[in-house]
């Protein structure tokens, strides 16, 4: 670890990790259990808990947690209102996603607003991130070590955000989030809950649509069902009031 990146990392209370003798890993002189995913030239996620938008995002430019940082040309933190009702989550940013740090850019993110624009939501209106913040080398699918070491930045947005219901924009946003293998034509078609508690959606990637046009149909019906939940979780407080 360079100097730089390190005084970096000091300034915002991240604690670097450093083998101990026996293999074993340990944040400032505290022993831990050692972790699967740590390997030569990655180092542990920084936790996330508590931190604000600002740190966060300081938090996510610096991570090394997987081997993805030496191939990124950026990450992408996401975009879009902090304070927005919708959450939309897509897999990993592509070619142009990495170049440009921005998630859904080009025609799949063309598309998906025109999807959004669909359901009377603005890409300015929503917040809109991916399960991994850097890009998998050739767009290839996530690694299950890539995505759990994303996971604690993905859960801090969404606790900063508290959106009234999440878009899961393709398969491998859908099975992660709901930590299930089912595929995508499955986990399509009804609400499920992230953590129990809000609203989730499946969607096609709007990638996918553009292969495949008789689709659109069907990512019409998910967006419908979005919307109708939606509408119940902004109307479910005032029912709860009136009673």
């Amino acid at each position: 670890m360079d100097a730089r990146r390190q005084r970096y990392l000091d300034a915002m209370g991240v604690q670097r990790w450093t083998p101990r003798e026996g293999g074993a890993w340990q944040p400032g002189g505290a022993a831990v259990e050692a972790a699967p995913l740590l390997s030569a030239g990655v180092s542990a996620p920084p936790s996330s808990c508590g931190a604000d938008w600002e740190e966060l995002e300081g938090r996510v430019a610096v991570c090394t947690a997987c081997a993805l940082h030496q191939t990124r040309t950026q990450t992408v933190f996401g975009v879009g209102n902090r304070q927005a009702d919708w959450l939309v989550i897509g897999e990993a940013p592509g070619e142009q996603e990495d170049l440009k740090g921005e998630p859904f850019v080009g025609r799949a993110g063309q598309l998906l607003n025109e999807m959004l624009r669909a359901v009377g939501q603005g890409r300015e209106q929503v917040f809109i991130a991916n399960i991994l913040k850097c890009r998998p080398p050739g767009n290839r699918d996530p690694k299950p070590e890539e995505a759990a070491a994303c996971e604690s930045f993905l859960r801090r947005q969404v606790d900063l955000i508290q959106p009234k219901i999440i878009l899961a924009v393709g398969r491998i946003a859908a099975q992660n989030l709901l930590k299930t293998d089912a595929p995508v034509g499955k986990l399509r078609g009804r609400v499920h809950r992230y953590d129990s508690d809000i609203p989730l959606v499946v969607v096609y990637h709007p990638a996918y649509l553009l292969r495949s046009l008789t689709e659109k149909r069907r990512a019409w019906d998910d967006l419908r069902l979005a919307l109708k939940t939606y509408r119940e979780a902004l109307a479910a407080p005032v029912a709860l009031s009136e009673k």
